[in-house]
């Protein structure tokens, strides 16, 4: 089955649904070899996944995903997450993990999804385990740090056992320098499902296709971004040094897709390397110093614009600007660092 559907896609033919379900079976079939495996990744990323292959396999993969068992009350808020592809090789700080604790300060429920460090010094379970934040929670302890905290991080193989099959098939598409659908499909993953969600790609392309698949999943409100740095290069996050690509979607209104800068914004004049960032103890230094409100430069600028942007998607402000002005003022009130002294415990 597995070499049919992999002649289908070198074919140019777009799977349906009911071929992305067979072939997911296929790829976490421990009995199915890493070579077939492989083979039908590199046939489809050639091919080019649509956004409706993207979404199948988005859906059939988070429904084998572990759940989260939340309470009502805490299924009845808006749930944030905010993650990037990763990939983008820039070498930045851990922007969008403190952008997931700022908003966790101003009141927003999140459920951080993400894995350690694999194209970077320095991943998001990295990162907090580096400042004392439980990277390593059951579910349950999971849903009880959201109910009583507002925050949980989500290690993301503890949460999808499946993809241990699959992990060899994809080493040996990262050895052939072959990327594969998997590159970007971890933050559509969140196996709290999340209804608001802001995801950053440094595959400008990717933008619109990602916020239809989310959308396609159900989220209520999202959006999807890819900043370009002088270069060009692209971060997967909003940039505060160049033009940003943005696609955006809320439950009330339609989508659009739109190139938008910051340049309104009061940014001090940065290049790449003031968001320099090093491996995980160095990264939570950088996160201390920002949210005790000792480093107003750069730095703190890309986590005010991201975060502006994640209030906004999250409902807590009605713009980007003002959003960057409730983050500030989390940031300066001290809320942001009492916040990660509670998580930390």
């Amino acid at each position: 089955m597995l070499a049919e559907l992999t002649a289908h896609v070198r074919a140019g033919q777009a799977l349906a649904d009911a071929q992305v379900a067979a072939v997911v079976i296929a790829l976490i079939d421990d009995a199915v070899g890493a070579e077939p495996k492989a083979d039908f990744l590199a046939a489809l990323a050639t091919k080019g996944e649509t956004h409706a292959e993207i979404a199948a396999f988005a859906r059939e993969l988070r429904d084998r995903a572990t759940p989260v068992p939340f309470d009502a009350a805490t299924r009845g808020r808006e749930i944030l997450d905010v993650c990037g592809t990763g990939g983008d090789r820039l070498d930045t700080f851990n922007i969008s993990t403190t952008v997931a604790l700022v908003c966790a300060a101003a009141g927003v429920t999140v459920a951080k999804h993400g894995n350690r460090a694999i194209t970077s010094r320095s991943g998001s379970a990295d990162v907090l385990a580096a400042l004392g934040i439980p990277v390593e929670q059951s579910p349950e302890q999971a849903a009880a740090a959201m109910r009583d905290h507002g925050f949980a991080f989500l290690l993301a193989p503890r949460y999808h056992p499946a993809f241990k099959a699959i992990a060899p098939a994809r080493a040996l598409c990262a050895g052939r320098g072959q990327r594969t659908l998997f590159n970007f499909l971890g933050p559509l993953m969140n196996p709290a499902r999340p209804t608001a969600q802001l995801v950053g790609t440094s595959r400008p392309e990717l933008v619109e296709p990602m916020a239809l698949t989310l959308r396609a999943l159900g989220l209520r409100r999202a959006m999807v971004v890819s900043g370009e740095v002088p270069g060009p290069r692209f971060l997967d996050e909003l940039s505060t040094l160049g033009p940003n690509t943005v696609a955006e979607f809320y439950h009330d209104r339609g989508h659009s897709c739109s190139v938008w800068s910051a340049s309104d914004l009061p940014l001090h004049p940065a290049t790449l390397a003031d968001l320099a960032g090093g491996d995980a103890a160095e990264n939570a230094e950088i996160i201390r110093r920002l949210l005790r409100g000792e480093d107003r430069g750069p730095k703190l600028d890309a986590v005010l614009l991201n975060a502006g942007a994640a209030l906004f998607v999250a409902g807590r402000a009605r713009s980007i600007a003002e959003g960057w002005s409730l983050a500030e003022e989390t940031v300066a009130s001290g809320g942001a660092a009492r916040k990660v002294a509670e998580l930390a415990g």
